[in-house]
């Protein structure tokens, strides 16, 4: 089976499997995605899901964060990864939105990946589930499984190089959702140490790279 041809029959399953998908994370506006995408970073989207309610019910906005101080936001979130450094980036981010974005957070990656704590994967989040955008995120998910399933080259060996590779194949009208389609598939399927091939339905042209 040919690259192109394992792009369409996962586009094509997905799309009726799972036609409407999305990010696991809770939020209630871009700002509320943006923190919470932050703090995900090697951190479950369920252990996220148990610390922002609270967090936002302090801070609900750029505004309100950026009055904060780094410990008042850190005991509210210090069963994350990296508490520390992700407290200092979120009242960080938030007092350069206020001071250069009228507390907005902007849509463009060149103005994300300016922010304290936002990488390019956090930015093409941001933009896909935020702002509706054609972007795709490369977490360590969808970085196994566009290798393990052929998706992309050996040669793409970055995130960035898997990212291009997968807008290479995928029309922009689902890049959004082939995002989540093939990060769950990583998250429930095609996990890291005991990959679920009994249940996967991409079995039979799957090549196993590792």
């Amino acid at each position: 089976m040919t690259r192109a041809e394992r792009y369409k029959f996962l586009l094509d399953y997905y799309s009726k499997k799972m036609p409407h998908v999305s990010t696991e994370l809770e939020f209630g506006s871009v700002f509320q995605l943006l923190v919470a995408t932050v703090l995900s970073a090697q951190c479950t989207d369920k252990r996220i899901n148990q610390v922002t309610p609270e967090l936002f019910s302090h801070y609900p906005d750029a505004k309100s964060m950026a009055q904060a101080e780094m410990e008042d936001v850190l005991e509210l979130i210090k069963s994350v990864s990296y508490p520390n450094s992700k407290a200092q980036h979120l009242v960080d981010l938030s007092r350069m939105l206020v001071r250069d974005f009228g507390g907005d957070v902007p849509s463009e990656m060149s103005d994300l990946v300016k922010l304290p704590g936002v990488g390019r994967k956090t930015a093409n989040v941001v933009q896909a589930v935020g702002f509706g955008r054609s972007a795709i995120a490369v977490d360590t998910h969808v970085f196994r499984v566009s290798h393990r399933l052929g998706l992309v080259p050996k040669t793409a060996n970055t995130p960035l190089k898997v990212e291009l590779t997968l807008k290479k194949y995928i029309p922009s009208d689902m890049q959004a959702d082939a995002h989540h389609w093939i990060l769950l598939h990583g998250r429930y399927i095609c996990q890291s140490r005991k990959p679920k091939c009994d249940e996967c339905p991409f079995v039979k042209f799957c090549p196993k790279v590792d």
